[in-house]
């Protein structure tokens, strides 16, 4: 399940790696950034952890950490908030601040709609805060198009070509 491009690699986590990164509690083998996990990674490994437990394994629509190729270090994390309904997947992402302003989230998001092609996936959904511009530009430079907002979010969407 995992995926590689030129400069990063997606791991589809496991319910051991969730719990680690949960409780920032590395193990020896775990490469992370200096700040790794950020306060966005947390809420979403706790979703998998639930998940997890409520349905068992996740993958492939669960949690990938994104690593970057140049050094192997965790820099953020890209996932399903389930699996697909009807051909429609819902998504969240982020990056560590050291990590942000190089292009990784769009790469990260360019390779989940790759995979979710592959898995049968129609329709990939995101949202973003009202004044997170660059979330928004992020979403639209990976092929997203903003279809609402309401009085709190931006909520984006992407076709998929089925393979």
């Amino acid at each position: 399940m995992d995926s590689r491009t030129a400069r990063l690699g997606l791991h589809a986590i496991d319910e051991l790696e969730a719990r680690r990164i949960h409780d920032r509690a590395p193990q020896p083998g775990d490469a992370w950034a200096a700040d790794y996990p950020f306060e966005g990674d947390l809420p979403a490994t706790g979703s998998f952890l639930r998940a997890t437990e409520q349905n068992g394994e996740q993958r492939p629509f669960g949690y990938y950490q994104i690593r970057r190729q140049s050094d192997r270090l965790a820099i953020g994390g890209v996932g399903f908030e389930g699996p697909p309904d009807g051909g429609v997947v819902e998504i969240g992402y982020g990056l560590v601040p050291s990590a942000r302003g190089h292009g990784y989230a769009t790469e990260a998001l360019g390779t989940v709609v790759q995979i979710a092609a592959g898995l049968g996936v129609t329709t990939i959904r995101a949202d973003t805060d009202l004044d997170n511009v660059a979330s928004q530009r992020t979403l639209e430079h990976a092929g997203f198009h903003q279809v609402e907002a309401d009085s709190k979010l931006c909520h984006y969407e992407v076709k998929v070509q089925t393979s």
